[in-house]
């Protein structure tokens, strides 16, 4: 049984690379590779890697468990501290995520910055702080204030991170090894320190990507690291160039403004189980006005947190709930602090007392379920803020499991087949269980509220279901569930679904077509992570093929009239593929800033490209989606 290791904080590994030689700095990630085996966890919590004789490295975590300084690893040896035992030590430890900084009107967190829940992935954008207007209407309404210039400190850091972003891009993952993952640690520190919170954001996400893509990580996609690298580039490259909103700097820590009096509805709660070892619940709640909130407790723990937040009671204003009783009842609010987001704090001035609960049949949870899922899908893909954690509502007729897929059928006049798939597929947790269990009822009417996966081709991740209002073939639950289940605590039993076949409702065959994997668009994306993969040369290499990407091979993106994305795709062939000489003739290494800006170019396109092939799959049914030849 290998020994967990300390996470060490970003800074503290870039520093320990950067202070190794050229010559140590070639072997660092042959030294990393197997170092974690050998640890050695000591009486007293520190952690011990014997590297021959001579040379021993201990890790001192301090009270968070997380290497945060210097002086916490130290080696024996002569070289130290500029060695390449410590440096490989720190370097096969996790990533601590980055602490936030404490800030007067900031509630205190339960997790780290962005571990809310899994609707929270990036840090949120900036919003005034100390504002006396409710937190709704600063959300809604916004500031007329003019925003401040990014500094120049700030421009620095954006262009220097843009630059060793473009350069880890031109690695790739064979060749963004140690030495690659410290400059961009490095640059992302700068980046923090002049207070560009996404943008340090994105790198870390970079760094874990390259990480978990090196060591063949059950569950890594090329996909996230390439939509990893696109986010960085794109974040860095409108900042450095002094023309992008200063919104797009982040917070590094939630601001509660002032909400007044609040009162919320319960809608449903879902369990949190992060990559770096945070678990919990947030519970979704809704205003009477159709606003959404949410109360989370994320906390470390992993699986076992998870599962058993879902019935610990709810710290906010001294209610005596607990995220069971929250999901199903409500909350009248006094003096209420809340996040950007529509996160609810617990501030020393917050009161709160229960309310009773209300069924998704009456306002406001039934506004959720009044409008077209293709309406509802529309409207977020227009704003992308909001799409990461916005719930919607649907009801739908089960068809059957194809596949991976559960299929149903919303309950509209030539609607389309919507796939449903776990909102997370830990086997531990019931989401994969009770959509299993749905799908051995066909006919079946559900009423579902969930998150559009947005990647995805008319893909509905579910985080709860409930009874369709008049309907006979549903479900039967009981009368405390209030009408609804939620899929990461309640399991579905036997007793909670109708007797008796309902009307038979055809299997298709196949799926039908998707209008996102059936599109030439795919030869793009190969482009795209064939260079995260490989890097430049790569892309290099398949321009120079038999079938070559510049040429035949974006004629079909061409007849479907997708000519953008075919010039943008050729332009970075022949990018990857240029190389420069001096002046005596002799081949030089290019700039990667060149190849960067094509790879952005046609990756920001992809992204457009498919985000509308999506809302087209929501809109209609199969048959009248336009699916173009491969």
């Amino acid at each position: 049984m290998s020994t967990e290791l300390p996470p060490v904080a970003p800074e503290v590994l870039a520093e320990a690379v950067e202070n190794l030689t050229a010559r140590l700095r070639k072997k660092l990630d042959a030294a990393t590779e197997g170092c974690a085996a050998g640890a050695a966890l000591e009486a007293d919590g520190t952690v011990t890697f014997r590297f021959g004789e001579d040379a021993l490295v201990t890790l001192r975590p301090g009270p968070a468990g997380t290497i945060t300084t210097a002086d916490q690893a130290t080696c024996s040896c002569l070289l130290a501290p500029r060695c390449l035992h410590r440096a490989a030590a720190l370097g096969a430890a996790p990533l601590a995520d980055t602490p936030p900084e404490p800030t007067p009107e900031s509630e205190p967190e339960s997790g780290p910055a962005g571990a809310a829940g899994p609707a929270d992935p990036n840090p949120p954008v900036a919003g005034p702080t100390g504002s006396t207007e409710s937190a709704a209407s600063a959300r809604s309404v916004g500031t007329t204030a003019p925003a401040p210039a990014l500094t120049a400190a700030q421009l620095r850091a954006a262009g220097a991170l843009w630059h060793v972003a473009a350069e880890a891009l031109a690695a790739g993952v064979t060749a963004g090894g140690a030495v690659v993952q410290a400059e961009l640690l490095r640059a992302a520190h700068t980046a923090r320190l002049a207070g560009l919170i996404r943008a340090e954001a994105a790198a870390l996400r970079v760094v874990r990507g390259l990480r978990a893509a090196r060591e063949h990580r059950a569950g890594q996609r090329l996909g996230d690291l390439t939509g990893a690298f696109r986010e960085l580039l794109h974040t860095a490259g409108l900042l450095a160039s002094g023309s992008a909103d200063p919104a797009l700097t982040g917070t590094a820590r939630r601001a509660y403004a002032p909400g007044g009096s609040l009162q919320v509805h319960g809608l449903c709660r879902e369990p949190v189980l992060s990559a770096t070892g945070y678990g919990g619940v947030v519970t979704h709640l809704l205003a009477p006005d159709g606003t959404p909130y949410s109360v989370s407790d994320v906390r470390p723990g992993g699986l076992a947190r998870a599962r058993g937040a879902g019935s610990a009671s709810v710290a906010l204003g001294g209610a005596t709930l607990d995220h069971a009783g929250l999901a199903r009842g409500g909350l009248r609010i006094v003096g209420a602090t809340v996040s950007p987001e529509g996160r609810l704090g617990a501030g020393r001035g917050v009161r709160a007392t229960p309310l009773p609960g209300s069924a998704w049949t009456e306002q406001p949870a039934a506004r959720l379920f009044a409008r077209p899922a293709a309406e509802a899908v529309a409207a977020l893909l227009a704003d992308p803020d909001a799409a990461e954690s916005a719930l919607l509502g649907c009801d739908v007729t089960v068809v059957g499991a194809v596949g991976e897929h559960l299929l149903v059928r919303e309950t509209l006049p030539d609607a389309p087949l919507l796939r449903l798939l776990p909102a997370h597929p830990h086997p531990e947790l019931a989401h994969t269980e009770n959509l299993r269990r749905i799908a051995s009822y066909p006919g079946l009417q559900l009423r579902v509220l969930g998150r559009p996966d947005l990647d995805r081709s008319a893909t509905l991740r579910p985080v709860a279901v409930g009874s369709v209002p008049g309907a006979e073939h549903t479900l039967r639950l009981p009368e405390e569930w209030l009408g609804r289940a939620d899929l990461g605590y309640d399991r579905l039993q036997g007793a909670h679904f109708p007797q008796g076949a309902a009307a038979p409702v055809p299997l298709p065959a196949a799926e039908g077509p998707d209008p996102l994997a059936d599109s030439p668009l795919w030869r793009v994306r190969r482009l795209l992570e064939t260079g995260v993969a490989g890097g430049r040369r790569a892309v290099a290499e398949a321009a120079r093929g038999t079938e070559s990407l510049a040429g035949a091979s974006y004629a079909p993106l061409r007849r479907a009239g997708l000519t953008a994305a075919a010039e943008l795709a050729a332009a970075l062939a022949a990018e990857a593929d240029r190389r420069p000489r001096d002046v005596f003739g002799r081949l030089a290494d290019p700039s990667p800033d060149g190849y960067a800006w094509a790879w952005l170019a046609a990756a920001t396109h992809l992204a457009a490209a498919e985000r509308c092939l999506i809302a087209a799959s929501w809109a209609a049914s199969p048959s009248a989606v336009p699916v173009s030849g491969r």
